[in-house]
């Protein structure tokens, strides 16, 4: 194959772009991925009044200091599930917000009780109907999450730097995009201790400056990147990882057989990998299941499957977080995997399976990748359709791929 290098991180891109109304002047962002999410969040910034301008294909500068609290606009909400991370930032510069439903990848139910939740903690009044209306000063509060959400940690995180007082936040998502986010709050001026764990406190009020940031690489990317070279057979060295971002990760594809090797920040998956499912003692199914971090990131669990469908030996996937990601093994089955799928949350894969081409669709960003790593690694050409899915989480995949040697071509516009 060759080498790539992963792109900023999708989820610290959005949260952080949502930070920048918090700044008194213009913000410089690198290394964010151009993908349609950062597009339609950069839209939705513009649409309250913020200047937008690209420096070069992954630098962009936002400037929010002429921003109103106007509604946000219900059309570009419906797109995408980030625009909640605007509810924090637009409640804490202007006492109040409208904020319509948000959309985002049909994975199931996604809670934005802990975020509201927090808020209201924090001082604001939550009134819900065809829209969520917030409104109130903000003071500094002490917090326990009813769920570590990553989104609910970043609203209320972006709420609380801005609220008059001390609060803590306890039972917080500490996922690498969510310590990003923290990072470019301190350097905007915001006083944030406990980041990467799972209780912050923050001293709010502070003065906010303007800030450039840069992103970090997406260890979801490098996580598919892992997931192409094991089930294509192939070899590829992705250039520009963070160790600490992958433990959980490199765990859970070595118990695939896969076993990539950190050198410095390159991790290089060697061609041709055992691709064995290591049994617990006994001889037991192993069972590979996600969680909040430094779990294995649900995220990546549409790929694992897709590797565990070309790896020898039995496997139970169990989906904690999300009662409909797993409803795409059904296209899979159809492309010859052997999988059970036990109950919205359960999988079995037996494997190796030869794996057929087929006329696909992509259902959501994750599990559209995850159909394309089957389409490279099947007999046959395929066919994915509603690939605009993928493309909101992976910036020109197509291209991308093409490079290392895979055989992709994209039919119509």
């Amino acid at each position: 194959m060759g080498t790539i290098r992963p792109a900023g991180n999708k989820n610290a891109a959005l949260p952080i772009l949502a930070a920048t109304l918090l700044a008194d002047g213009p913000c410089r962002i690198d290394n964010v991925p151009r993908i349609r999410d950062v597009e339609t969040l950069l839209q939705l910034l513009q649409h309250v009044g913020a200047t937008v301008e690209w420096h070069g294909p992954n630098t962009v500068e936002v400037d929010t200091r002429a921003t109103e609290p106007r509604p946000l606009d219900p059309a570009l909400c419906k797109e995408i599930r980030a625009s909640i991370l605007l509810a924090g930032p637009m409640l804490a510069r202007f006492g109040r917000v409208t904020l319509p439903p948000p959309g985002g990848d049909v994975i199931g139910r996604r809670r934005v009780d802990t975020h509201f939740l927090a808020l209201e903690r924090l001082g604001a009044s939550v009134s819900v109907g065809d829209a969520y209306k917030l409104e109130g000063k903000l003071r500094g509060a002490d917090i326990f999450l009813d769920e570590p959400s990553v989104t609910g940690t970043e609203n209320a995180l972006m709420a609380a730097v801005r609220a008059q007082g001390t609060t803590v936040l306890r039972n917080v998502a500490s996922e690498p995009h969510v310590q990003d986010l923290a990072r470019f709050l301190v350097a905007m001026g915001a006083s944030i201790d406990g980041i990467g764990t799972n209780t912050m406190t923050i001293d709010g009020g502070q003065p906010l400056r303007a800030a450039a940031h840069a992103l970090g690489p997406d260890h979801i990317e490098i996580g598919s990147f892992i997931g192409l070279a094991a089930v294509t057979g192939g070899a590829i060295t992705i250039d520009g990882v963070r160790a600490d971002d992958l433990r959980s990760t490199l765990l859970a594809f070595e118990r695939l057989g896969v076993r990539p090797r950190l050198d410095g920040t390159k991790l290089i998956v060697d061609a041709d990998q055992e691709r064995r499912i290591r049994p617990d003692l006994g001889g037991h199914v192993p069972k590979l299941e996600d969680g909040p971090w430094p779990a294995f990131p649900a995220d990546l669990m549409s790929i694992a499957i897709v590797v565990a469908t070309q790896c020898e030996g039995l496997l139970l996937i169990f989906e904690k977080l999300f009662e409909s990601r797993l409803f795409f093994v059904d296209k899979l089955i159809g492309m010859g995997a052997r999988i059970v799928l036990c109950d919205p949350h359960r999988a079995v894969i037996a494997g190796p399976s030869p794996l057929r081409g087929q006329v696909v669709e992509s259902p959501d960003i994750r599990a559209g990748m995850a159909m394309l790593l089957a389409a490279l690694a099947a007999q046959g050409d395929s066919v994915i359709q509603n690939i605009g899915q993928i493309e909101r989480g992976y910036e020109r995949i197509d291209t991308r791929l093409t490079a290392l040697g895979a055989q992709i071509e994209r039919q119509g516009s």
